[in-house]
């Protein structure tokens, strides 16, 4: 029998779309993982420090898997075609952070401290909840864009709110806390970050073509205009200024490296890059060179174990950051390439920041080599996925406060890495979702709040042509 006369085997000229997987299974399955891992590392350390299985530890699990499973079930019903690898990675981070800051609660040489773990718990639920209003509340991201000016106002009164008598706070030489009755402190800085992302991603969306203009070629490198050098200038003033007053290294640089990074993506001209570097070190070298603060922690990353010894014989202040930078190194050292084992490391040597600007050391040394490179390429894939993501966008806009975002991200583990490690200075950062901080911690489950935005917006198919009635009349007919 033809085809012709067999109704079954006929078609239409009307094309229906193909649906793409919304991986929201496979995102719960990576969720149940990034849940049982942190519980087993908690039991682990309660049986290496009390030879016990800690009495807290159903308590831990379900808050634990509350908070991913409520993360879950908005992005399921708000974002259902967003990153799958996202919202796990950032949970088993989070929730290795919580195992190992409540192993450093346990230390007898941090007594006078209060347990951290517990509130860190909180500010974890506060972060979820924040990326459950950005799911819910910000449609689309595109929406931004209209807000472009009011971010950059936005994110200069958060810088400047430190500096306000009676409200910022001094931290141990740096000026980037303020102070909340019943909440303690607060730093504006890790929210600045991405309220300069959607300027950044706003501006240079409409300066773009202008900034890729090249005037003359030097050195292999196309030279931008000089008129198209103000806006960069303006943000290398804006670092150094965070730098000056705030004695901020960290926050300098991750403002001043998102805007190149962005830059560069918007231009495609390497020359903005070397120009980056260059005023980066300059700007760095320039306030080291008077600020007592910066070289304090420029010696200490030279030589920890001499300006350690200097300040012992008090011939020299400084013995805070030298002695911590100092016992961390010990840290890695001692850990060797499988570490010492949860719980059984002496990281609580390093003192009130083990937990907060110091917790890499802690993993460096009770679980390695092999535990550290682990939790890099969890980042790694963070900012991977990040950046899959700005490549996946439609709009100019979503590409570059992807980029942004996911650069941000990078920057910040790198800066405290490098510092914990030696590489760089000490900035006084946090590690994102591990180091002990509310403000680190909820600011950047909004920032992973808004890349799972990005992401729904770019994998979300499009929708069918509506079917014409010259179309529904028309059939294929094939030959027998």
């Amino acid at each position: 029998m033809s085809s012709a006369s067999n109704p079954s085997t006929q078609h239409t000229s009307t094309i229906g779309s193909i649906g793409t997987p919304s991986r929201r299974n496979t995102e719960l399955a990576l969720l149940v993982f990034a849940v049982v891992i942190p519980i087993f590392a908690y039991a682990n350390v309660g049986l290496a420090i009390n030879d016990q299985v800690p009495p807290g530890l159903l308590s831990y699990g379900l808050g634990l898997a509350l908070l991913a499973g409520v993360g879950h079930l908005t992005v399921r019903k708000f974002a259902p075609y967003a990153d799958p690898l996202m919202l796990p990675l950032a949970t088993l981070l989070n929730g290795l952070g919580l195992v190992v800051i409540w192993r450093l609660d346990q230390s007898k040489r941090l007594t006078n401290y209060a347990a951290a773990a517990p509130r860190q718990l909180m500010y974890s639920a506060m972060g979820v909840a924040l990326l459950v209003v950005v799911l819910i509340f910000l449609k689309d991201h595109r929406v931004l864009q209209r807000y472009t000016y009011i971010s950059m106002a936005g994110a200069l009164f958060l810088l400047i709110l430190p500096l306000v008598p009676g409200l910022g706070a001094d931290v141990y030489g740096a000026k980037i806390w303020i102070k909340i009755p019943g909440l303690g402190t607060l730093q504006p800085g890790e929210f600045a970050k991405i309220a300069l992302a959607v300027f950044f991603a706003g501006y240079l969306m409409v300066k773009r073509d202008a900034l890729a203009l090249a005037s003359r070629r030097f050195m292999g490198l196309y030279l931008p205009r000089g008129r198209d050098l103000g806006p960069i200038l303006v943000v290398w003033v804006i670092s150094i200024l965070v730098l000056v007053f705030e004695t901020d290294l960290g926050t300098s640089l991750l403002f001043f490296g998102m805007f190149i990074i962005m830059l560069y993506v918007a231009t495609e001209r390497t020359s903005w890059i070397v120009f980056g570097l260059l005023m980066s070190a300059v700007g760095a070298v320039g306030v080291a060179s008077f600020e007592p603060h910066i070289q304090t922690r420029v010696q200490a990353w030279l030589n920890p174990l001499r300006e350690y010894q200097l300040s012992r014989a008090g011939t020299k202040d400084g013995i805070l950051h030298s002695e911590q930078a100092m016992q961390a190194l010990w840290a890695f050292g001692s850990g060797g390439t499988l570490g010492t084992g949860l719980g059984q490391g002496n990281s609580d040597l390093i003192g009130f920041a083990a937990n907060s600007d110091f917790i890499l050391a802690t993993f460096g040394e009770e679980l390695g080599l092999a535990g550290v490179m682990a939790i890099l390429v969890l980042y790694g894939l963070i900012v991977e996925r990040g950046v899959r993501t700005a490549l996946a966008a439609r709009d100019p806009f979503g590409k570059l406060l992807a980029v942004g975002l996911s650069g941000a991200f990078a920057l910040q583990v790198f800066v405290v890495a490098g510092g914990v490690m030696g590489l760089i200075p000490l900035t006084g950062m946090t590690l994102p979702f591990v180091a002990y901080g509310g403000s680190s911690v909820i600011a950047n489950w909004a920032l992973i709040g808004i890349l799972l935005r990005i992401s729904d917006t770019a994998r979300r198919p499009a929708p069918a042509p509506a079917p014409t009635p010259d179309a529904e009349m028309t059939q294929v007919v094939r030959p027998s």
